[in-house]
């Protein structure tokens, strides 16, 4: 709709109204939280949740809808049919950009239950994001480096019980978990480092996955398998509000969640390698889809 206008005008104008959006979901947001740790009455505070989730659903939506406005970008989805908002999901992606988060929003906002990142825990001092990704239970991890964890032996396993709360909470609400399994954003430099066996991904980190389905049980309905492309290369969340990203291409699969994926993953051995020989094989097919979706010579397309 405002595509075609000036960059100098248009640029300005989407920066003014993601604040402006920001803004009036997040003040209303802050206001319910603090009923909701105020009261201490269960009815309120389900409802409080419930009225959390409808102002970001609502916030996702304006932002979604700003950037079909302002922008010319080619969505190619595939595989969004047959999603259910009272299914509760594993959501597992391979990881670019900070661009994912928000081509996730867009493309699951009340479609599935509620998005929710583990995020690091340096996020919850972003101004104003930060503490409503907080009010919004998103959790928050931190990670810890091998010479931290070698210097303080205490700490391990902090980020494991972290992910058990979570998983606790998420137990009792509808919900969809996300999950980047490569555990950051892929680069060529981590990518040779790693030695990586994929063409166009980095190892898979099978245990955060392991955790996640055997934490939350039965709670957990099917896995969404997500693969996500920029034919043109990774983009900035400059790049996006600009208007610079001219294609995005997004399949979905839905995997079943079986008995042989729950387990001991830190205790039992052979589950482990059961585990890890499963999550390899997904990133492998992955990789060869994401090969086709970005159209190599003699590949089917995107949608198989």
């Amino acid at each position: 709709m405002f595509a075609t206008l000036p960059g100098l005008i248009r640029l300005p104008f989407v920066m003014l109204l993601l604040a402006i959006n920001l803004v009036l979901h997040v003040l209303p947001l802050f206001a319910l939280t603090l009923v909701k740790v105020v009261v201490p009455i269960r009815a309120i505070r389900l409802a409080c949740s419930h009225a959390l989730i409808l102002i970001a659903e609502s916030w996702i939506a304006f932002n979604s809808l700003m950037f079909e406005w302002f922008t010319r970008t080619r969505w190619q989805l595939d595989g969004l049919s047959d999603l259910h908002t009272d299914g509760n999901y594993l959501v597992l992606c391979n990881h670019q950009s900070w661009v994912d988060i928000p081509v996730l929003q867009k493309i699951f906002n009340r479609r599935i239950p509620f998005l929710r990142f583990f995020l690091k825990s340096q996020l919850i001092w972003v101004p104003l994001l930060g503490p409503a990704w907080w009010a919004l239970d998103f959790p928050f991890m931190k990670r810890y480096s091998k010479e931290t964890l070698a210097a303080h032996p205490e700490l391990q396993g902090k980020d494991m019980e972290a992910t058990r709360r979570a998983c606790e909470k998420f137990r009792h609400m509808p919900v969809s978990v996300m999950n980047f399994v490569e555990g950051t954003r892929f680069t060529p430099v981590k990518h040779d480092s790693q030695s990586s066996p994929y063409r166009h991904l980095l190892r898979p980190k099978a245990g955060g996955v392991a955790f996640v389905l055997n934490a939350m049980g039965d709670a957990l309905h099917a896995i969404l398998d997500v693969s996500i492309v920029y034919p043109n290369g990774p983009h900035t969340m400059m790049d996006l509000i600009a208007g610079r990203i001219r294609d995005i291409r997004v399949h979905v699969r839905e995997l079943p969640i079986n008995d042989q994926l729950r387990g001991d993953y830190e205790g039992d051995a052979a589950f482990r390698e059961r585990f890890q020989t499963w999550v390899n094989a997904l990133w492998a097919d992955k990789d060869a889809r994401i090969t086709r979706m970005l159209g190599s010579p003699g590949s089917a397309t995107a949608g198989d």
